[in-house]
């Protein structure tokens, strides 16, 4: 598993989702009255995430090493380095990793994406490569704080019947 010992001060704030998504919590909701998050994360080659939309934040990627292939709403965007992307709320998405993986600082306003990862993921120390994603607690944490799955790892929002805006 790759190191991400950005974060040395706080080795708490380090958490694995399965195999596809190591992230390490920069700022909390606590330390900026809500207001956002940023976490640094990254993804393996191949490495996707669930489609999904939220309803609660929005979601900024910037990406510092890497790519990032991302599909939101009739969108789809390619990031390499350097780039910035705003996923507005409401948006049906996905996001895959390019062929070298990717690293991203993610920035949800108001904060919210930190805390799915704290309640859902595995802390890093205790990560090994047999770690897998516990699913259900994710969705429900993820349901709880305004994340709607809506297709498995590798749907784009061009899977689903109609191009909808959540309604959160």
């Amino acid at each position: 598993m790759p190191s991400l010992s950005i974060n040395p001060d706080h080795p708490d704030r380090q958490y694995v989702l399965g195999q596809d998504l190591w992230i390490s919590i920069l700022t909390s909701a606590e330390e900026t009255g809500g207001r956002h998050d940023v976490t640094d994360s990254f993804m393996p080659a191949g490495g996707t995430t669930p489609l999904h939309a939220h309803t609660r934040y929005e979601e900024r990627l910037w990406v510092s090493s890497g790519s990032l292939t991302v599909w939101a709403g009739a969108e789809k965007v390619t990031l390499r380095s350097g780039d910035f992307y705003t996923i507005p709320l409401n948006v049906p998405h996905a996001i895959a990793a390019g062929a070298d993986g990717a690293r991203a600082l993610n920035i949800s306003t108001p904060a919210g994406f930190a805390e799915v990862i704290a309640r859902a993921g595995t802390p890093l120390q205790l990560a090994t490569e047999a770690t897998t994603l516990d699913a259900e607690l994710f969705q429900a944490i993820g349901t709880e704080l305004g994340d709607i799955i809506l297709g498995p790892p590798g749907a784009t929002p061009a899977d689903l019947p109609r191009e909808p805006r959540v309604r959160g």
